[in-house]
């Protein structure tokens, strides 16, 4: 059963926060061009991308285990977005409004875990 996707709206949330992680990474230092920067920037793309897989799998339970690891991937990159505002590579300003997206986006997951762990 192929689900589309562009149905869930925490789909669209993490599809819309990878242009602002770019934004957001874009002035961090040369030397973490390809370390921090390049993390973030992946752990944020897999969010979108595991939900895109999810939704392509043919049981419940596959589904339900590519939305686990899109939310895994949501708390990574909420967790790199505050080191690298510890690092002084995002200001605060820039950091609190990835905090509340991400948070949000971490809700709505996790909201639909729970509804997918009782159809599984």
């Amino acid at each position: 059963m192929s689900r589309d996707h562009r149905k869930l709206n925490v789909f669209h949330q993490a599809d819309g926060l990878i242009p602002a992680v770019y934004e957001g990474t874009a002035t961090f230092p040369a030397e973490e061009r390809f370390n921090l920067c390049s993390q973030v920037r992946r752990s944020a793309v897999s969010v979108a991308t595991n939900i895109v897989e999810g939704c392509a799998r043919r049981t419940t339970r596959d589904y339900l285990h590519f939305i686990n690891i899109a939310t895994g991937s949501a708390a990574e990159t909420l967790y790199l977005l505050e080191l690298s505002s510890r690092l002084g590579f995002l200001s605060a300003e820039v950091y609190r409004d990835f905090d509340t997206k991400y948070n949000r986006l971490l809700a709505g997951l996790q909201k639909l875990q729970h509804s997918l762990e009782h159809t599984a």
